[in-house]
């Protein structure tokens, strides 16, 4: 490929990448660019390029997706090749035999690329819910989150982080990657959730506090300049949980992604963060975010009405500029800081 056909295809490549390493929706590929780029070359650079990027990555060679994912992705990418070009490429049909030989692998991974050149990689779950709870899977918001709080890294820098109902933990471990924080604890009430969210904080290089009620304290023992946050992950039932179990964790700042999915969890969410209004620490409440998805909008009016019964003024955080996760492009979410 000339050199001036490399640097147009880049956004291309990289497109692909995200998307493939991610496992979105076959859909959201830019399947029109390609078949552009395609009829526009004779040569089949392009098409071994994404073979590179996608199912050849060295992170999808050590995590594999879904091995049907794989088979489907590529599948497409033959098709598209063929419409337009009558000569095979032998490198696709040999990548789609290994795929068709292979036995799908108990854990499916997804990955997602940080602006470092470090990554996440998560564990997750294939179905949407699983084991009756919708924790297992990464949802729009927590992608959202994330970008906003690797664009904001000052606001979590040598702070704890209290994360409530972490899911699959993607925004958790971006943070820890790229922010900076003195701890951080993941939480959520379900045990396969935990038992995943264990997983997910070990498959990404941290180390988790051996305590998992609440962040172990260390007298002495300033972690605000070590290389990793101390990690915990901790059982917490929004409805049971008390203000000083709350408490015991010291946040200084409070966050939630996609968690507005029903009234009864609404209820529940704001029930928790009158608890955590009261968790004062040097002299202050902690700060809180919570990032959704706006799905039903009865839910969100819902959500915001009970923040003001509960005496919780709340302010709309400006979107930011960087998309740097795959997710769906017509998706409206919103970030809402809380003055607990």
């Amino acid at each position: 490929m000339a050199p001036e056909e490399s640097a147009e295809a880049a956004p291309l490549l990289r497109s692909f990448e995200r998307r493939f390493l991610a496992a979105r929706a076959l859909r959201s590929f830019p399947w029109q660019s390609l078949e552009e780029k395609l009829r526009d070359s004779s040569g089949s650079e392009l098409l071994l390029d994404i073979l590179q990027k996608t199912v050849k990555h060295p992170l999808c060679v050590k995590h594999p997706p879904s091995m049907k994912y794989a088979w489907s992705f590529l599948s497409e990418l033959i098709r598209k090749h063929e419409a337009i070009h009558t000569e095979p490429l032998d490198e696709l049909y040999e990548a789609l035999a290994e795929i068709l030989t292979a036995e799908e692998p108990t854990r499916c991974h997804r990955s997602y690329l940080l602006p470092s050149g470090n990554s996440v990689t998560l564990s997750e779950s294939t179905a949407i819910i699983s084991h009756g709870t919708t924790g297992l899977v990464t949802w729009n918001a927590a992608l959202y989150l994330a970008e906003w709080a690797m664009e904001n890294p000052a606001g979590f820098a040598h702070r704890t982080v209290l994360e409530l109902g972490s899911g699959a933990g993607l925004t958790g471990l971006a943070i820890c990657k790229m922010c900076r924080p003195r701890a951080y604890v993941f939480s959520d009430c379900h045990s396969h959730v935990l038992e995943q969210l264990q997983g997910n904080v070990l498959l990404n290089g941290l180390s988790l506090e051996p305590n998992v009620t609440a962040p172990a304290q260390h007298p002495g023992h300033d972690t605000a300049d070590a290389e990793s946050p101390r990690v915990t992950v901790a059982r917490v039932d929004w409805d049971v949980v008390t203000a000083p179990q709350l408490a015991a964790f010291q946040p200084d700042i409070v966050i939630a992604a996609d968690v507005l999915y029903c009234p009864e969890t609404v209820l529940s969410l704001v029930g928790v963060l009158q608890k955590l209004s009261a968790c004062q620490k040097d002299q202050r409440a902690p700060d809180a975010y919570v990032a959704f998805t706006i799905r039903n909008p009865e839910t969100c009016q819902l959500f915001t009405t009970e923040l003001g019964r509960a005496g919780i003024p709340w302010e709309e955080v400006p979107r930011h500029d960087q998309k740097l996760f795959p997710y769906e492009e017509h998706s409206e979410m919103a970030i809402l800081k809380l003055m607990l």
